[in-house]
């Protein structure tokens, strides 16, 4: 009799619950999405470009010199509805997006460019791999910010 009574439990829920693609594709409308174009060219010299977009309003790409440098974009909608776009560099400085909805630091204190200001006037004699021009990109970065 338990054996009847748990299989009959057993059916009834499964009948309940439905196939399981559509229990998941009310879960996630975004497994169904398909590449409406896609393309990706590599040159001899190692510049190399793709791009691809998708049914679900994915779209990206991005241009540089393989190893070395890339710049790029990607955009998507949100599960709030907003449609986002992020463009980055990526090169010797690392990746670097931009985008409106991207946090941004905050502003870097004066007592900190008071400090590599006084690194710049008076350069470590000692380290062999210093190098004024990156101290200089550093700071400009900084007062970008």
């Amino acid at each position: 009799m338990f054996r009847f009574v748990f299989a009959a439990a057993l059916l009834v829920a499964t009948v309940a619950a439905g196939p399981l693609d559509r229990v998941h594709s009310h879960q996630n409308p975004e497994a169904h999405a398909q590449i409406v174009s896609y393309e990706n060219v590599l040159q001899d010299d190692g510049h190399y470009n793709w791009q691809y977009e998708t049914s679900n309003g994915i779209a990206a790409h991005e241009s540089g010199l393989g190893a070395h440098s890339a710049n790029g974009a990607f955009s998507y909608t949100g599960p709030d509805g907003v449609q986002y776009r992020v463009v980055y560099v990526a090169d010797e400085n690392g990746f670097q997006p931009q985008a409106a909805h991207l946090p941004t630091p905050p502003p870097t204190p004066e007592h900190v460019f008071k400090t590599l200001e006084q690194i710049r006037a008076n350069p470590p004699k000692d380290q062999k791999d210093f190098s004024l021009e990156a101290l200089d990109a550093t700071i400009a970065r900084l007062r970008q910010h």
